[in-house]
């Protein structure tokens, strides 16, 4: 994501320019934001304008879905599981970087052409350009770019293991990382991974993960979660990827792990859940990598801010946005938002979930069909926005550039 603020240019022409073109061209900054919300029941997603709240476009799915939005902010995809597809949206947000600016062009949002189908889809990994998808139900991942995805033409190649299970996979660039499964019962978490190359083909030896669930990236250092530590993968585009294994801090409790990472954005760390009623701040570069946060009742969402790199949030069960400063590794600010969301019964009931659309922090309230916009710096609430149905899982796309026009 683009910083929220770039400098403008300054709008001066060498005198060898001016000679080559006949009207100046002008920029002025804009931003501009836009939240993918997807519905809890209806096999509906909608795309508003962050800022008015104002529904641009609703689209038809084929299923509830889990959505998902690229690094870059251009494509959303929805992971539609119960349909086995999983299909791709323009966020009509596009950034050309230049480096010291983005020049940003917005239009509408639109459907894109081509889908990947397969058996159960369930995890999403997007990384170094490429997205890859697991499928369940066949222990398959296909793996496509974005600029396919993009263009309408979802070429994609498959990444296959020995069984169908709940796994993962992570494109790294000439490289991948895949799950392999648990040998005594597939349907259990898988027991470790594996470095195979494009083809697929195994690469080294396998590494040991017992009950592997959870990845996240922050900054070149890829985290994957197990039930003795996180497996830490480095490496670049075309060297092989280095795993090393950071064992859990001794002083952290023994029946506990971490199942969900977020990555941090410009600061290196992970944030991850640490059962149910605590969250856990990891610097692998520590020599104390793990501090416990303990919250007053029970998590049921998390994210960091891209914006912001030294919070995070966390809404919890009592219905309060938390704001937690990684660098304290405290909660230094609470909000009562909502009435409280239990999490007692099933896991997919509906419940709020967090995305940063720039200076503000959206939290959808689906009992109640609004999303609640908070002001991260004042972190008080600023506006409802309604939304139809019961908005559940959000993205946010978007950031800030310059428009040119000629005069």
């Amino acid at each position: 994501m683009l910083p929220s603020k770039n400098l403008l240019r300054a709008g001066l022409l060498t005198a060898g320019t001016a000679l080559a073109v006949t009207q100046p061209v002008f920029a002025e900054e804009h931003e501009a934001w836009r939240l993918f919300v997807a519905d809890h029941s209806e096999p509906e997603l909608r795309v508003l304008d962050a800022e008015k709240g104002e529904t641009l476009e609703t689209f038809s799915l084929k299923a509830p879905a889990r959505i998902y939005a690229t690094q870059s902010s251009e494509t959303v995809f929805a992971v539609q599981r119960d349909a086995n597809t999983v299909t791709a949206f323009s966020s009509g947000i596009h950034f050309d970087d230049h480096g010291d600016h983005a020049d940003m062009e917005v239009s509408e949002p639109k459907a894109l052409d081509g889908a990947v189908d397969g058996e159960r889809p369930v995890h999403f990994v997007a990384h170094y350009g490429e997205i890859a998808l697991f499928f369940d139900g066949e222990g398959v991942a296909r793996v496509v770019s974005e600029k396919d995805v993009s263009e309408g033409n979802p070429v994609f190649r498959e990444l296959k293991t020995s069984a169908p299970h709940h796994g993962v996979a992570i494109p790294y660039g000439e490289h991948a990382i895949i799950t392999v499964p648990n040998s005594k019962d597939p349907s259990e978490l898988p027991e470790g991974v594996q470095v195979v190359d494009t083809d697929g083909a195994p690469v080294g030896e396998t590494v040991a993960c017992p009950g592997l669930h959870g990845e996240a990236t922050s900054g070149n250092v890829t985290a994957i979660a197990c039930d003795t530590g996180l497996l830490l993968v480095s490496g670049g585009r075309s060297s092989e990827p280095k795993i090393q294994h950071l064992a859990y801090a001794d002083a952290l409790p023994d029946d506990l792990k971490v199942s969900t990472l977020a990555g941090g954005k410009a600061l290196q760390f992970f944030l991850g859940n640490f059962g149910r009623s605590a969250l856990v701040l990891i610097d692998p570069e520590d020599e104390n990598a793990f501090r416990l946060i303990e919250l007053p009742v029970r998590s049921v969402h998390f994210v960091v801010d891209p914006v912001r790199p030294k919070f995070a949030y966390v809404f919890t069960e009592d219905g309060k946005l938390n704001r937690i400063n990684v660098l304290s590794g405290k909660i230094d600010r609470s909000l009562e938002l909502t009435a409280p969301y239990s999490m007692d019964g099933h896991w997919s009931d509906p419940r709020p979930r967090i995305a940063v659309a720039g200076d503000d922090i959206m939290v959808t309230d689906p009992l109640n069909g609004v999303i609640h916009a908070i002001n991260a710096e004042t972190f008080e609430k600023e506006r409802d926005i309604a939304v139809e149905g019961m908005p559940y899982n959000i993205v946010a796309v978007g950031g800030s550039g310059e428009q040119h026009e000629n005069h």
